[in-house]
């Protein structure tokens, strides 16, 4: 056998490619009202928006650090840029793009993928949207994909109604943060009726060191429609924190049907505290199909509040916990309408002395009868340095109900790292193979372009386990 070897990071390639810092306008570290005031009037916004952010700051030095999940007593939120305005307007054409940041989204993949299987596309750069496109087609039927800036300003009572109605300032700290800074984001409109045959897509990339990410997407789909939505997120490797913690709200009418999906791919010296949430309306479905890689700490659960009858949530998920990693990573489903249905399928691995934890919580109401959810756990641990845990809370209110629950974790099984072996196979490349095929579920659920993205992130991450 070859010796094993374990490393503190991994070479992860063009995510860790650094441009230089262009900005026209970088807020001073830490929180106060002053530079809220700024932020706000950089965006030149109304005074609507100033008030709910400065409301949130008050909520957010009046609210204590979680302490029931990860660490988080080394984060200095003081210590952090929460907006960095780069040295660029948005562009409705790639061309017009400034180089550098260009040639960074053209590694990543995003232009091909826009030409070859998206209708819209949106590229966030720091705490702005750089460039946003839709298709004619979509424009034509009422479809509306733009940044939230513009959103503010353009569709003031759409946003007036839905922002941080699902995600509330007092919730906890962070999203009390994210109310106070937020910056850049998507926000999508889609009509009655009106289903979008190609999925949009926006990607956020943190370049600035020392500086956070607090993007808010807010996507309502009416009655009847149908979309997929895709997020992707990365960040360079530096040696000093960044803090991301945006929001998603998402509100799927009556009869339609959402998926949201996500790749988020960190560097390691990110706190990635997200907050992500869906609120489903008679005979409605949402999906989301969420891959967490990278961060030095995740505390991430996307919530779907089932609150109209035959309305319908699905989660697949998977974990990449690495050395010096702790990822805390769930979901959490309300059955708060009678015939709600929920199905929970999540994996996780874990390595090189990585923690990865699965919380999740699942709650029908006494209103909520005939309820039927599944929830499945599965843990791959690789070595003998590594940490699995699952924390499943289920809170039941009314008995005419069908909830099940399973949870596995185990280690990789040498025998069939011997019979891959004997077959010629390397060890590494047969460890390889198998967590592939432990993460096949979820990359069948992504579009063939993002399951090849979900793969190689794999092997990145599996770079160093034997060497």
């Amino acid at each position: 056998m070859a010796k094993k070897t374990q490393v503190s990071d991994i070479d992860r390639g063009v995510y860790d490619i650094i441009n230089e810092e262009r900005h026209v306008y970088r807020s001073d570290k830490g929180l106060n009202e002053e530079i809220i005031r700024e932020i706000s009037k950089e965006k030149n916004e109304p005074d609507w928006m100033l008030e709910k952010r400065l409301k949130s700051l008050e909520i957010y030095k009046s609210k204590p650090v979680p302490t029931w999940g990860a660490d988080l007593s080394d984060l200095d939120v003081e210590n952090i840029v929460h907006y960095v305005k780069p040295d660029v307007e948005q562009q409705h054409s790639w061309d017009e793009v400034p180089d550098d940041i260009k040639e960074t989204f053209e590694r990543l993949g995003i232009p091909e993928a826009e030409r070859k299987s998206l209708s819209g596309v949106g590229a966030q750069y720091d705490s702005e949207v750089v460039y946003h496109s839709i298709k004619q087609e979509l424009v034509d039927q009422g479809v509306i994909y733009t940044d939230m800036e513009s959103a503010v300003h353009d569709y003031p009572e759409i946003v007036k109604k839905y922002f941080m109605t699902l995600i509330r300032p007092y919730d906890h700290k962070f999203a009390a943060l994210h109310g106070a800074v937020w910056s850049g984001g998507s926000f999508v409109y889609v009509p009655e009726g009106i289903e979008v045959d190609f999925p949009l897509q926006s990607y956020f990339r943190l370049n600035a060191k020392g500086a956070g990410q607090f993007e808010h997407t807010m996507i309502v789909v009416e009655k009847g429609a149908k979309l997929h939505f895709i997020e992707g997120c990365s960040a360079p490797k530096y040696s000093v924190q960044n803090l991301h913690a945006g929001a998603v709200e998402l509100f799927v009418k009556e009869g339609a049907e959402l998926r949201y999906s996500t790749i988020e791919n960190w560097s390691r010296n990110m706190y990635n505290l997200n907050t992500k949430r869906a609120a489903v309306d008679a005979h409605g479905k949402i999906e989301w199909v969420s891959g967490s890689f990278g961060s030095k700490v995740s505390m991430l659960y996307p919530m779907s509040i089932l609150r109209g009858e035959y309305a319908k949530s699905e989660f697949t998920g998977i974990t990449f916990a690495a050395e010096g990693q702790y990822l805390d990573t769930g979901t959490k489903v309300l059955h708060a309408a009678p015939h709600t249905t929920s199905i929970v399928n999540s994996k996780s691995i874990s390595k090189g002395g990585g923690h990865a934890f699965y919380r999740g919580m699942l709650k029908a109401t006494k209103k909520a009868h005939h309820v039927k959810s599944t929830v499945n756990c599965e843990s791959l641990i690789l070595d003998n340095l590594s940490v699995s845990d699952t924390l499943p809370i289920i809170e039941v209110e009314n008995s005419n109900i069908d909830i099940g629950h399973e949870a596995k974790i185990g280690r990789i099984s040498e025998e069939a790292i011997f019979y891959l072996m004997s077959r010629g196979i390397p060890e590494a490349e047969a460890k390889a193979m198998i967590v592939r095929g432990f993460v096949e579920p979820i990359t069948k659920e992504l579009p063939l372009e993002y399951a090849v993205e979900l793969n190689n992130l794999i092997t990145l991450e599996l770079e160093g386990v034997v060497g």
